[in-house]
Parts: C-alpha cells; sequence; structure tokens
C-alpha cells in the first residue's frame, strides 16, 4: 500500500486523523488517533473556516474559503458540510450555532427557502432548496434530528413516481424546463442535479440510506454511463474548499465519478451490478504507480485518494440490491426524428 505513507504525510491533521480511522481501522482510544484528534483544532483548513462563520452562526459568500453560493443559508449548509465530511462532532459549539441558523430559516412544511427568497414565485418548488440544507445537517450528524425528519418528509413528498426528482413542480403540478446535461435515462422528467442531492441527503440517513427510494433514485444515477476523468474528484475538493462551491441547479451539474462511488456504498449497490464494477475497473485504472489519484489543483490529490480509497474498500461484492434498469447509452439532447 504505497498510498499509506502519502497520505500519513499531508500537512493536515484531520486528512490523517481520517485515514487512520477509516481506511487503516485504528480504534479511537489509539495514542495516535487520540494526539490528531485534538491536533483537529489546529487544522488551517478547519481554523480558518471556524474564523469566518459571524455571530448569528451564518457563513456569507467569501471566495478564499471556497464558499460562494448565492445565499448565507447556502453558504452556512457547505460550510457544515466541510466540517462534517472532516470528522468535526456534532456538539462542536460552531457546528451547533451553525446548525441553528440552518433550522432557523425552516418553513413550517419542513423546507427551506429558494435562493430568490420573497422574490421567487413561492407556487414553485425546486428539490434543491432543501435539499442543499439538510445536506449540511446531515453531514454533521443532524440527520435524525425531528426538524431534520421534516425536510425528509418534504423532499419524498416532491419525489416523482418513477422515482427521480425534478428541476421544478408548480402549484399545478407541472414540471419545469430541465436541461439537457441535467437529464437521467429513463426518466422523463428527472433532473440529474435535483436527484443527487436528494439521494446525497438519504445516502446520510441512517434508515433511508438503504431504502426503497434511495435505492431507486441510484439506480436512474448509474444508468448514466459516462466516464468524465477531468471531473473526478470534484466534490471532495470541493468539501474541502480547494474547489468553490457555485451555482443552484446546478450544483451537481457536472456528473463526478467519485461522489457516484460514494454513494453505490452508503446505499448498497454491490459488484453484482456490472454498472458498478465498470465503475469501480475504470477508476482503477486511473490510480498511479503511487497509489494515488491526481487531481487537477495538486492541493486536493490526497483527499480524493481518500475519498476514493474509503469507497472501494466499503462495496460488497454481493448483497441485496437489485437493479431494474436496462444498459442504454445515455444522450442528453436525443435528436429529432425528421418526418422526410
Amino acid at each position: 500500500m504505497t498510498w499509506v505513507p502519502l497520505l500519513l504525510s499531508s500537512p493536515s491533521p484531520s486528512l490523517r486523523y481520517l485515514v487512520l480511522r477509516e481506511l487503516l481501522g485504528r480504534p479511537e482510544s489509539d495514542e495516535e488517533v487520540c494526539e490528531l484528534a485534538d491536533l483537529r483544532e489546529k487544522d488551517p483548513l478547519i481554523v480558518n473556516l471556524l474564523r469566518l462563520q459571524g455571530s448569528n452562526g451564518s457563513w456569507k459568500t467569501t471566495e478564499s474559503a471556497g464558499l460562494t453560493l448565492g445565499t448565507q443559508l447556502l453558504n452556512t449548509a457547505q460550510a457544515l458540510t466541510r466540517l462534517g465530511y472532516m470528522g468535526i462532532d456534532p456538539s462542536h459549539p460552531a457546528v451547533k450555532r451553525g446548525v441553528e441558523f440552518i433550522f432557523s430559516l425552516q418553513r413550517a412544511d419542513g423546507s427551506w427557502p429558494p435562493p430568490g427568497g420573497s422574490k421567487s414565485k413561492s407556487s414553485v418548488v425546486t428539490p434543491l432548496q432543501t435539499a442543499l440544507p439538510l445536506r449540511g445537517l446531515a453531514f454533521c450528524g443532524y440527520a435524525t434530528d425531528l426538524r431534520a425528519e421534516k425536510a425528509y418528509a418534504w423532499l419524498l413528498k416532491h419525489r416523482l413516481p418513477d422515482g427521480a426528482w425534478p428541476s421544478r413542480v408548480s402549484a399545478e403540478g407541472s414540471y419545469g424546463y430541465r436541461a439537457g446535461y441535467r437529464a437521467l435515462p429513463h426518466s422523463r422528467f428527472g433532473c440529474r442535479s435535483n436527484t443527487t442531492g436528494a439521494l446525497q441527503c438519504l445516502s446520510l440517513h441512517p434508515e433511508y440510506r438503504r431504502s426503497e427510494q434511495a435505492r431507486r433514485a441510484l439506480d436512474l444515477l448509474l444508468a448514466r454511463e459516462t466516464r468524465d476523468r477531468h471531473v473526478l474528484g470534484l466534490e471532495t475538493a470541493r468539501m474541502v474548499g480547494v474547489e468553490p462551491a457555485r451555482g443552484f441547479l446546478t450544483f451537481f451539474a457536472r456528473f463526478d465519478l467519485g461522489l457516484v462511488l460514494d454513494l453505490c456504498w452508503r446505499v448498497g449497490a454491490t459488484l453484482e451490478d456490472q454498472r458498478v464494477g465498470d465503475l469501480v475497473a475504470f477508476i482503477k485504472g486511473l490510480q498511479d504507480e503511487y497509489g494515488l489519484w491526481d487531481y487537477e489543483n495538486p492541493q486536493a490529490t490526497k483527499w480524493v485518494t481518500f475519498d476514493l480509497l474509503r469507497s472501494l474498500s466499503r462495496l460488497d461484492r454481493e448483497g441485496e440490491w437489485v437493479s431494474l434498469e436496462p444498459r442504454t447509452p445515455f444522450e442528453g439532447y436525443p435528436r429529432v426524428q425528421r418526418r422526410y
């Protein structure tokens, strides 16, 4: 395992802690693990992020920290996602303040307002308006909070009959336009970005992660069998602030196979599914001679490597996973057949 000394040489004690715990199986009582748990409080990746938190628990738009979303609500959710990803305890004072800020903006029906706020059409629903804040809460260990459970119920209420989530739903029940690059195979109105956001929330919930709703959504995502090498690890890079988090409807516009692999082990897809096996073979084929996966920005390389190794180590060879989707080539913008 040539990646071991390389990952453990990272200047980030947070990464070294996660490598020992999640890749090497060291117990929480291990002397080195305990030391790193204390050192995380001094990790620049965490210190710099906590320094930017406002007195009300929120984070504003800050380019240098990779928080470049449109509202304080979404930037706070992204900051909490980062802290949770790095393993910061849910009881940490900064986490608790951020969580309460997000809950303070929650609507009575369990949702959160879209980026347009009062200026947006209140009759139009976009699943990501709730999925992105809920994602931050779930990463920090608040998925089973009763207030978060209301948000999960709201998300499931706006799920399409085919198992995907749409771009928008009007009060009349019509579905908004979905661009071809966000299309989902075998779903007429399903939006890949909204479906990915909703599925990631489900995958972080102890009960919903192996539910029929989560498995169906993952089955639809796996039907898009594209191989975009240049964005492999993008989501991990955004998690640690190397890449900026941008967009709303387009938040998951780029198809990161690293994120798909992460969803596979969380939801329970196995190597018995040939699509998963082919995905694993493709990703392993990109690993270099030192056991790393190079990312365009070298600052993210070790984090991306950790994330991919964790996913690969947790995938099961066989289990209860059953796919119902045929293998069909993905076509975001199908050609219109001419009559003559």
